[in-house]
C-alpha cells in the first residue's frame, strides 16, 4: 500500500458547530484549533491513528447540492435504531436523496446539511 488516508477536510460555515456535533457522533476529541478558524478533530490517539482525522475548515460559501463524497456510519456498541435516535437527537436530520424505502441504511445530513448515512452494524468498536 502506498498512501493512507490521515485525514479528511469539509469547507464549512461553522466549524464549531460541525465540530461539536462530529466529536459528539463518533467520539472524537477536539485535536486542534488553527488561528484561521480550522478545527481538527479525532480519536484520542491524535493524528496518524488508525482511524483519519476530520478537519472542518470555514468557509463564507454555503453548500450546493447533494455532497460528492459522503460518510458511511457503522453503529458499534448498539443497534441501528437506537443509533439514528442518538443521531436524531444530536442534530442530525433525515433527508432525502432519491432513495426508494428500501434500503437498509438511514440517509441523514449533519447541521449543515452534509449528507451521511447510517448503515447496519458491521464493525466492531
Amino acid at each position: 500500500m502506498g498512501c493512507r488516508m490521515s485525514e479528511l477536510v469539509l469547507d464549512c460555515l461553522d466549524p464549531e458547530l460541525l465540530a461539536g456535533f462530529w466529536c459528539d457522533v463518533l467520539g472524537y476529541q477536539i485535536l486542534e484549533r488553527d488561528t484561521d478558524g480550522s478545527i481538527e478533530i479525532g480519536p484520542e490517539a491524535g493524528f496518524g491513528g488508525p482511524q483519519p482525522t476530520l478537519l472542518f475548515s470555514p468557509t463564507t460559501e454555503p453548500k450546493a447540492g447533494k455532497l460528492r463524497l459522503h460518510w458511511d456510519l457503522n453503529p458499534t456498541d448498539t443497534d441501528q435504531a437506537t443509533e439514528l435516535e442518538r443521531l436524531l437527537a444530536l442534530g442530525a436530520r433525515p433527508v432525502e436523496i432519491g432513495q426508494t424505502g428500501a434500503e437498509s441504511w438511514h440517509v441523514l445530513a449533519d447541521p449543515e446539511g452534509n449528507e451521511f448515512c447510517l448503515l447496519r452494524p458491521r464493525l466492531s468498536a
